[in-house]
Order: C-alpha cells, then structure tokens, then sequence
C-alpha cells in the first residue's frame, strides 16, 4: 500500500530541501528518521514534518520498520520577488525561493528490520607473545600466596 504526503508553497529552496532528500531516499521510515535528528539542515524540520505526514496517511501500520521511503522530490515553487533598499535611493531586488515536497511511502518488498547479536571479537594474538606466555611460568594468585606465607609462618614458629 503506498501513501503521499504533499508540502507545497513552503519558504524552502528546492536545492537545500533536496540535499536533505538524498540521504533518506530509498531508506526504512525508521533509519530516515535517525538520520533526521542528526543531520544539521535547517530543511530536516519540513521534510520529518511531510515524512509523519505519508506514515500517518498509510493508515494502521504500527511498525515503522516495515514501511520505506519510495519516492521523494522536492520541485520549484513561485519565487517572491523583494526589494531592499540600496545605495543613492535606489531598490535592489532579491528573490524568495519557494517548494513543492513530495513524499510517497510503501509497505511493499520491505523486510523488516532483524536485530542483529553482537559478535565478541577476539584481539589477534602474535605468535611470540603465545611461545612466551608457554616459557613463562603461572602467575601466583591471592590465595596461593597467602597458603605459602602460611606455611612460612608455621616453619618458622616450629623451629622457634
């Protein structure tokens, strides 16, 4: 099932919302949304605004893994035409961009995603420090030094 959601006639350019569109295209609505909270655009406010927008419209899918990111294009909006003052009293002009954001979302050929367990990675060992670990001998432990001091105390007292 495929579901849109349309931004038009917002005060974005079209080139700064598309970079914004080019990480999460093609990607699960929940990793689009992570890469969302960390991208530093300004444009990431509209696009998760119009991106909840397409979930919400996809009706009762409660699980955000199981729905992507279809498609997603922003295009050019009518652009406002300003002026602001310049020098000797004359209007410079400057331009508002304005666009259009599309977003389509679908539940069709997405696996969801598996929690993968964590592999315990060994450190590679060399092989002189394994020849030298056979060589040297075992490290005393607590309670065997204690047992020897024992004994010592007990020699001793004895020849006394």
């Amino acid at each position: 099932m495929e579901a849109r959601a349309i931004a038009r006639f917002v005060r974005y350019a079209p080139r700064k919302v598309n970079q914004v569109l080019t990480v999460i295209r093609n990607q699960r609505v929940d990793k689009a949304f992570e890469i969302l909270s960390f991208l530093p655009k300004n444009a990431t406010e509209l696009v998760e605004k119009v991106l909840k927008s397409a979930v919400a419209n996809a009706g009762k899918l409660k699980d955000l893994s199981s729905i992507k990111i279809k498609e997603a294009w922003v295009g050019q909006g009518p652009t406002l035409k300003r002026m602001r003052p310049g020098p000797m009293g004359r209007g410079l002009g400057y331009k508002r961009k304005t666009s259009h954001l599309t977003i389509i979302v679908t539940d069709e050929g997405v696996v969801p995603a598996k929690r993968k367990k964590k592999a315990v990675v060994k450190a590679p060992v060399a092989p002189e420090a394994v020849a030298a670990e056979e060589k040297a001998p075992a490290k005393k432990t607590r309670k065997t030094a204690v047992k020897k001091t024992a004994k010592k105390a007990e020699k001793e007292t004895a020849e006394k």
